[in-house]
């Protein structure tokens, strides 16, 4: 899951050869805390700068789509003290970046189990995603109260039911089938999955759709992953082989 073994240093961003979708698993804002001896709720606040600087740059150089794993279905059996901070920093997050998002032609969506979050959140959810709608400049996709593994269940419940209700023969279950009954069914699959804090994992996220993702893992901490960074992680993409299973 590490970085090409090609070396993209000398190589120029091609804006015509960028990966379509980028999803981002941002991991280290708690150990960024910890390390400056800060309570880790500082270190989020920090990551939601960094998330700032990786969506605008995202749309200055031509991303179509960011994922972005925000919360999990596994970060509520976080403390709850924290868990509480995390809502209120993502309700002011949403907030205060609603007009930039809206100025830089930006839709705003939400994949996961929306109806676990509270209810303050859902409002400027909506607010927000209804406000930036009619963008299509970029696609910023928030993974929220997310999992893989349940999304998985919920699509397999959904043709579960339409098979006995008999709207759906069993014999038409197929790769697309499937994924138009997932989250992401209007999403093309990520092309570049990054990850940061140097973890070695995918953490329940995104399992379908990532089968043919190409994975760069940095050790950066999220709060201190920067434009540069991100863009040399981008030359590094344009320089590997995609074969797709192929030869």
């Amino acid at each position: 899951m590490n970085s090409s073994s090609s070396s993209p240093n000398s190589v120029e961003l091609d804006t015509t050869k960028l990966p379509v979708h980028v999803a981002i698993i941002m991991d280290g804002n708690g150990r960024w805390a910890k390390k400056r001896l800060l309570n880790r709720i500082n270190g989020h606040e920090k990551g939601s700068e960094t998330v700032r600087t990786i969506v605008r740059t995202c749309r200055q150089i031509g991303i179509s789509y960011l994922t972005l794993y925000a919360f999990s279905t596994e970060n509520w059996q976080r403390p709850k003290t924290e868990v509480e901070a995390l809502m209120a920093l993502l309700r002011k997050f949403l907030q205060s970046e609603r007009k930039e998002l809206v100025e830089n032609n930006i839709r705003l969506r939400v994949i996961g189990q929306v109806d676990r979050l509270p209810r303050k959140v859902r409002e400027i959810l909506d607010q927000s995603m209804t406000a930036t709608k009619e963008g299509t400049g970029m696609d910023l996709i928030l993974a929220l109260s997310y999992g893989g593994r349940a999304e998985i269940v919920r699509m397999v419940q959904e043709l579960a039911g339409k098979i006995k209700r008999g709207t759906i023969d069993p014999a038409a279950v197929n790769e697309k089938l499937i994924s138009d009954h997932l989250y992401t069914r209007d999403i093309p699959d990520p092309d570049l999955l990054i990850r940061t804090s140097g973890e070695m994992r995918i953490s329940n996220f995104l399992l379908w759709q990532i089968a043919y993702t190409e994975l760069f893992v940095t050790p950066t901490l999220w709060p201190d992953f920067s434009k540069e960074e991100f863009l040399q992680i981008l030359k590094d993409f344009q320089v590997r082989l995609r074969r797709f299973g192929t030869v």
